[in-house]
């Protein structure tokens, strides 16, 4: 595995492997890796020649309050464990090499309506720095795909939007959320929770499961279900931000015209913030359909 740190050095790089005609798929990440980002990296090994990942965590997507300096950051072992999975780049910039003239000044890249609901409301400019950067990564490494995950859900959305918007030559790939055996979404913030707070975080999942079933049995008064999924997490000991049953391409509300439903949740717990999702193919040729996981 080829660690660069700088544009010039990885452009260079990629620029070889072109030229032998081998195609390239990028997986980005704040690094402090965990199954679900090797995931991601098998699934870019199978459609790609050549896997490039970044490990960058990136400023001018935190807010005045969140914890950019308490990221954890884990480069020794993300480097070991890229390593065993075979990845052919790894590219780790400095921040000074994405916002070479700082981030009050630089050029913003943004997706509106999508990005502006569920956790854009919560965290203003958040996915602007998400998409900024992303940008500004897909325009360094240039691939052919990238591979994102689908339980942030929302940041897949919007950076489908963006690169359909912008024209850009990218397919952009989800992969199912990989889950602990009690069903908690695998994140990097899962590290912040306590023994106790732990236990709880199974309550998330299993109040989403719940939610999907009830509609797929036909019920359909959605503000009821928001209301009694956001009352049982507040009960177990979250403090919900949202709970959202929407459309699973808009975001927005559920329509005669919705193929699928997104069931969207993002909760504090203790002090870390965790975000889940669900969602619930419907069958056009009766009211409700199939299930399909998030």
């Amino acid at each position: 595995m080829r660690t660069y740190s700088t544009n010039v050095q990885l452009q260079s790089a990629l620029r070889d492997f072109r030229q032998k005609g081998q195609t390239i798929a990028f997986v980005p990440t704040m690094g402090n890796l965990h199954e679900g980002h090797l995931d991601l990296v098998r699934k870019a090994q199978c459609l790609c020649d050549v896997v490039v990942v970044s490990i960058f965590v990136n400023p001018l997507q935190f807010g005045a309050n969140e914890d950019l300096d308490a990221y954890p950051r884990t480069m020794a072992a993300d480097k070991e464990k890229l390593f065993s999975e075979g990845v052919h780049v790894l590219y780790a910039p400095a921040v000074e090499e994405i916002y070479p003239e700082g981030m009050a000044t630089q050029t913003q890249v943004q997706v509106p309506d999508l990005g502006d609901t569920l956790c854009g409301s919560s965290r203003p400019g958040h996915f602007d720095g998400v998409t900024t950067v992303v940008s500004k990564l897909f325009n360094i490494v240039q691939p052919d795909l990238a591979v994102f995950g689908e339980k942030d859900f929302q940041q897949l959305s919007i950076v489908r939007k963006m690169v359909k918007d912008l024209c850009m030559p990218i397919e952009i790939v989800g992969v199912a959320t990989v889950r602990d055996e009690d069903g908690v979404a695998k994140s990097s913030r899962n590290g912040y929770l306590n023994p106790d707070q732990r236990a709880i975080a199974p309550v998330m999942h299993q109040t989403l499961n719940s939610c999907r079933e009830a509609i797929a049995c036909g019920f359909d008064n959605f503000l009821q279900l928001e209301s009694h999924a956001r009352m049982k997490l507040l009960q177990a000991g979250f403090e919900p931000d949202y709970f959202a049953i929407r459309d699973a391409r808009t975001l927005q509300t559920v329509t005669a015209e919705t193929e699928e439903i997104a069931i969207l949740a993002a909760a504090g717990l203790g002090d870390t913030r965790l975000i889940d999702n669900v969602r619930l193919a419907l069958n056009p040729v009766s009211d409700w359909g199939m299930l399909a996981d998030g």
